[in-house]
């Protein structure tokens, strides 16, 4: 039951990788959020994602994420919406004011990489107000 598997290094395959939560509170979820997100939130454009963005009156920025399957097969899906979570949950804290974030996928993300997809969600971040 608790083995942990070494790498190649001879540490823990986690060692050094400090954990950022991704709570619940930092999640849009609702239907009726996004809707308002998309109707009232400012556009930023890259060429794998649209973010739309609203300010925020509470203490922490929310993300939502909107990845369909005209962008692809689940497991492409599912890459891009951890590494949007991942983006986010080491960024947020560089705004100066807390936002409501809803990222969607276009159909050129699946076949991005890793890095494509840092660089695009980069150029989307830095669009927003500081």
């Amino acid at each position: 039951m608790g083995s942990t598997r070494a790498g190649p290094d001879g540490l823990p395959r986690n060692a050094g990788v400090i954990a950022v939560p991704f709570k619940k509170q930092n999640r849009i979820l609702k239907r009726s959020e996004f809707l308002e997100i998309s109707e009232i939130g400012k556009r930023c454009h890259s060429r794998l994602f649209i973010l739309l963005y609203v300010e925020r009156r509470q203490a922490c920025s929310r993300l939502g994420l909107i990845v369909t399957k005209k962008v692809g097969s689940a497991v492409q899906r599912n890459r891009i919406k951890r590494l949007c979570r991942e983006y986010f949950r080491h960024h947020h804290h560089r705004w100066s004011q807390p936002f409501d974030i809803v990222l969607i996928a276009r159909r050129g993300a699946a076949r991005a990489t890793n890095a494509e997809i840092r660089l695009s969600l980069e150029k989307n971040f830095h669009q927003l107000p500081r």
